[in-house]
């Protein structure tokens, strides 16, 4: 269904109003949700001055902080998903600073169980060395660049929460596509393979000689069963329909049916990593 640009606006302001109402409804100060939602005081006010578009992963905290009950949230959801398009462009994700988008990411980590990554092109952030991240962020302004690596590695202890179960599935291109030096590419690979013998994270293999599709691919990722993230070279988008994150669900079944894990994993992932060592 396309959406209007003033059916936007308008969407917009309804649901800030509605979040304050909701907020003084349940008898909270803007300082004390801000606490619930681990925002700021200023981030709440903003948001419900509508002079901040809220991300769904911010709506989805703010409720939880209020302890909406699931109806009610999910007309909120419903309104939210109108007011923050679920396409977010490249040059948006600039201009809104890369601190902010780990921010989000953080958030949503605390509250998912099982994760669920299928890479093409290269290793996401959380098996990432820190030349690797710095090298895969060197579009971005030099004054965000430092803090985006810190916050990026304070974001890799989510892996050791022996609670959460991660699943990654890697390409042989997202793994040997050489975006760092050869020694650096041998120690992105080790950290793969070091990262695979936790007992709470399952590495998997897609060699190049491995059909599993016929579709054009594209990296995703999926938290639990209720919201998924596709990503391109031009921005990324969010779904949290149920019909589009079982569809992505399934995909990542089919995926994983074909990939090899544990000790073969280990051996290719050698194989690689000596193949830069040479």
């Amino acid at each position: 269904m396309a959406i209007e640009p003033d059916q936007l606006d308008q969407s917009g302001l309804e649901l800030a109003a509605i979040l304050k109402r909701l907020r003084k409804q349940a008898g909270l100060s803007g300082v004390r949700l801000a606490a619930r939602c681990q925002m700021s005081q200023s981030k709440i006010s903003r948001i419900e001055g509508n002079k901040l578009r809220p991300s769904l992963v911010d709506v989805e905290q703010i409720l939880r902080g209020l302890r909406a009950s699931p109806a009610l949230a999910a007309e909120v959801m419903a309104i939210a998903r109108i007011a923050q398009t679920e396409w977010q462009d490249r040059k948006s994700l600039h201009r809104k600073g890369l601190d902010k988008k780990q921010l989000e990411l953080a958030r949503l980590e605390a509250v998912t169980t099982e994760f669920r990554y299928f890479l093409l092109s290269m290793a996401t952030g959380l098996l990432a060395t820190p030349e690797y991240i710095r090298e895969s962020i060197a579009y971005a302004p030099p004054a965000q660049q430092a803090k985006a690596v810190g916050m990026k590695l304070e974001r890799q202890a989510v892996l050791l929460d022996r609670s959460k179960c991660f699943t990654f599935l890697l390409t042989e291109q997202a793994i040997r596509y050489p975006l760092v030096s050869p020694d650096a590419m041998a120690m992105q690979i080790d950290r793969l393979s070091s990262l695979a013998l936790q007992a709470n994270i399952r590495v998997g293999v897609l060699p190049m000689n491995v059909k599993f599709s016929t579709t054009p691919l594209s990296t995703f990722s999926v938290y639990d069963d209720r919201l998924a993230t596709i990503e391109t070279d031009l921005g990324a988008a969010l779904f949290r329909n149920p019909k589009d994150v079982q569809s992505l669900l399934d995909r990542f079944a089919s995926y994983e049916a074909h990939a090899t894990f544990g000790d073969k994993a280990a051996e290719q992932l050698n194989q690689w990593a000596w193949s830069f060592r040479q």
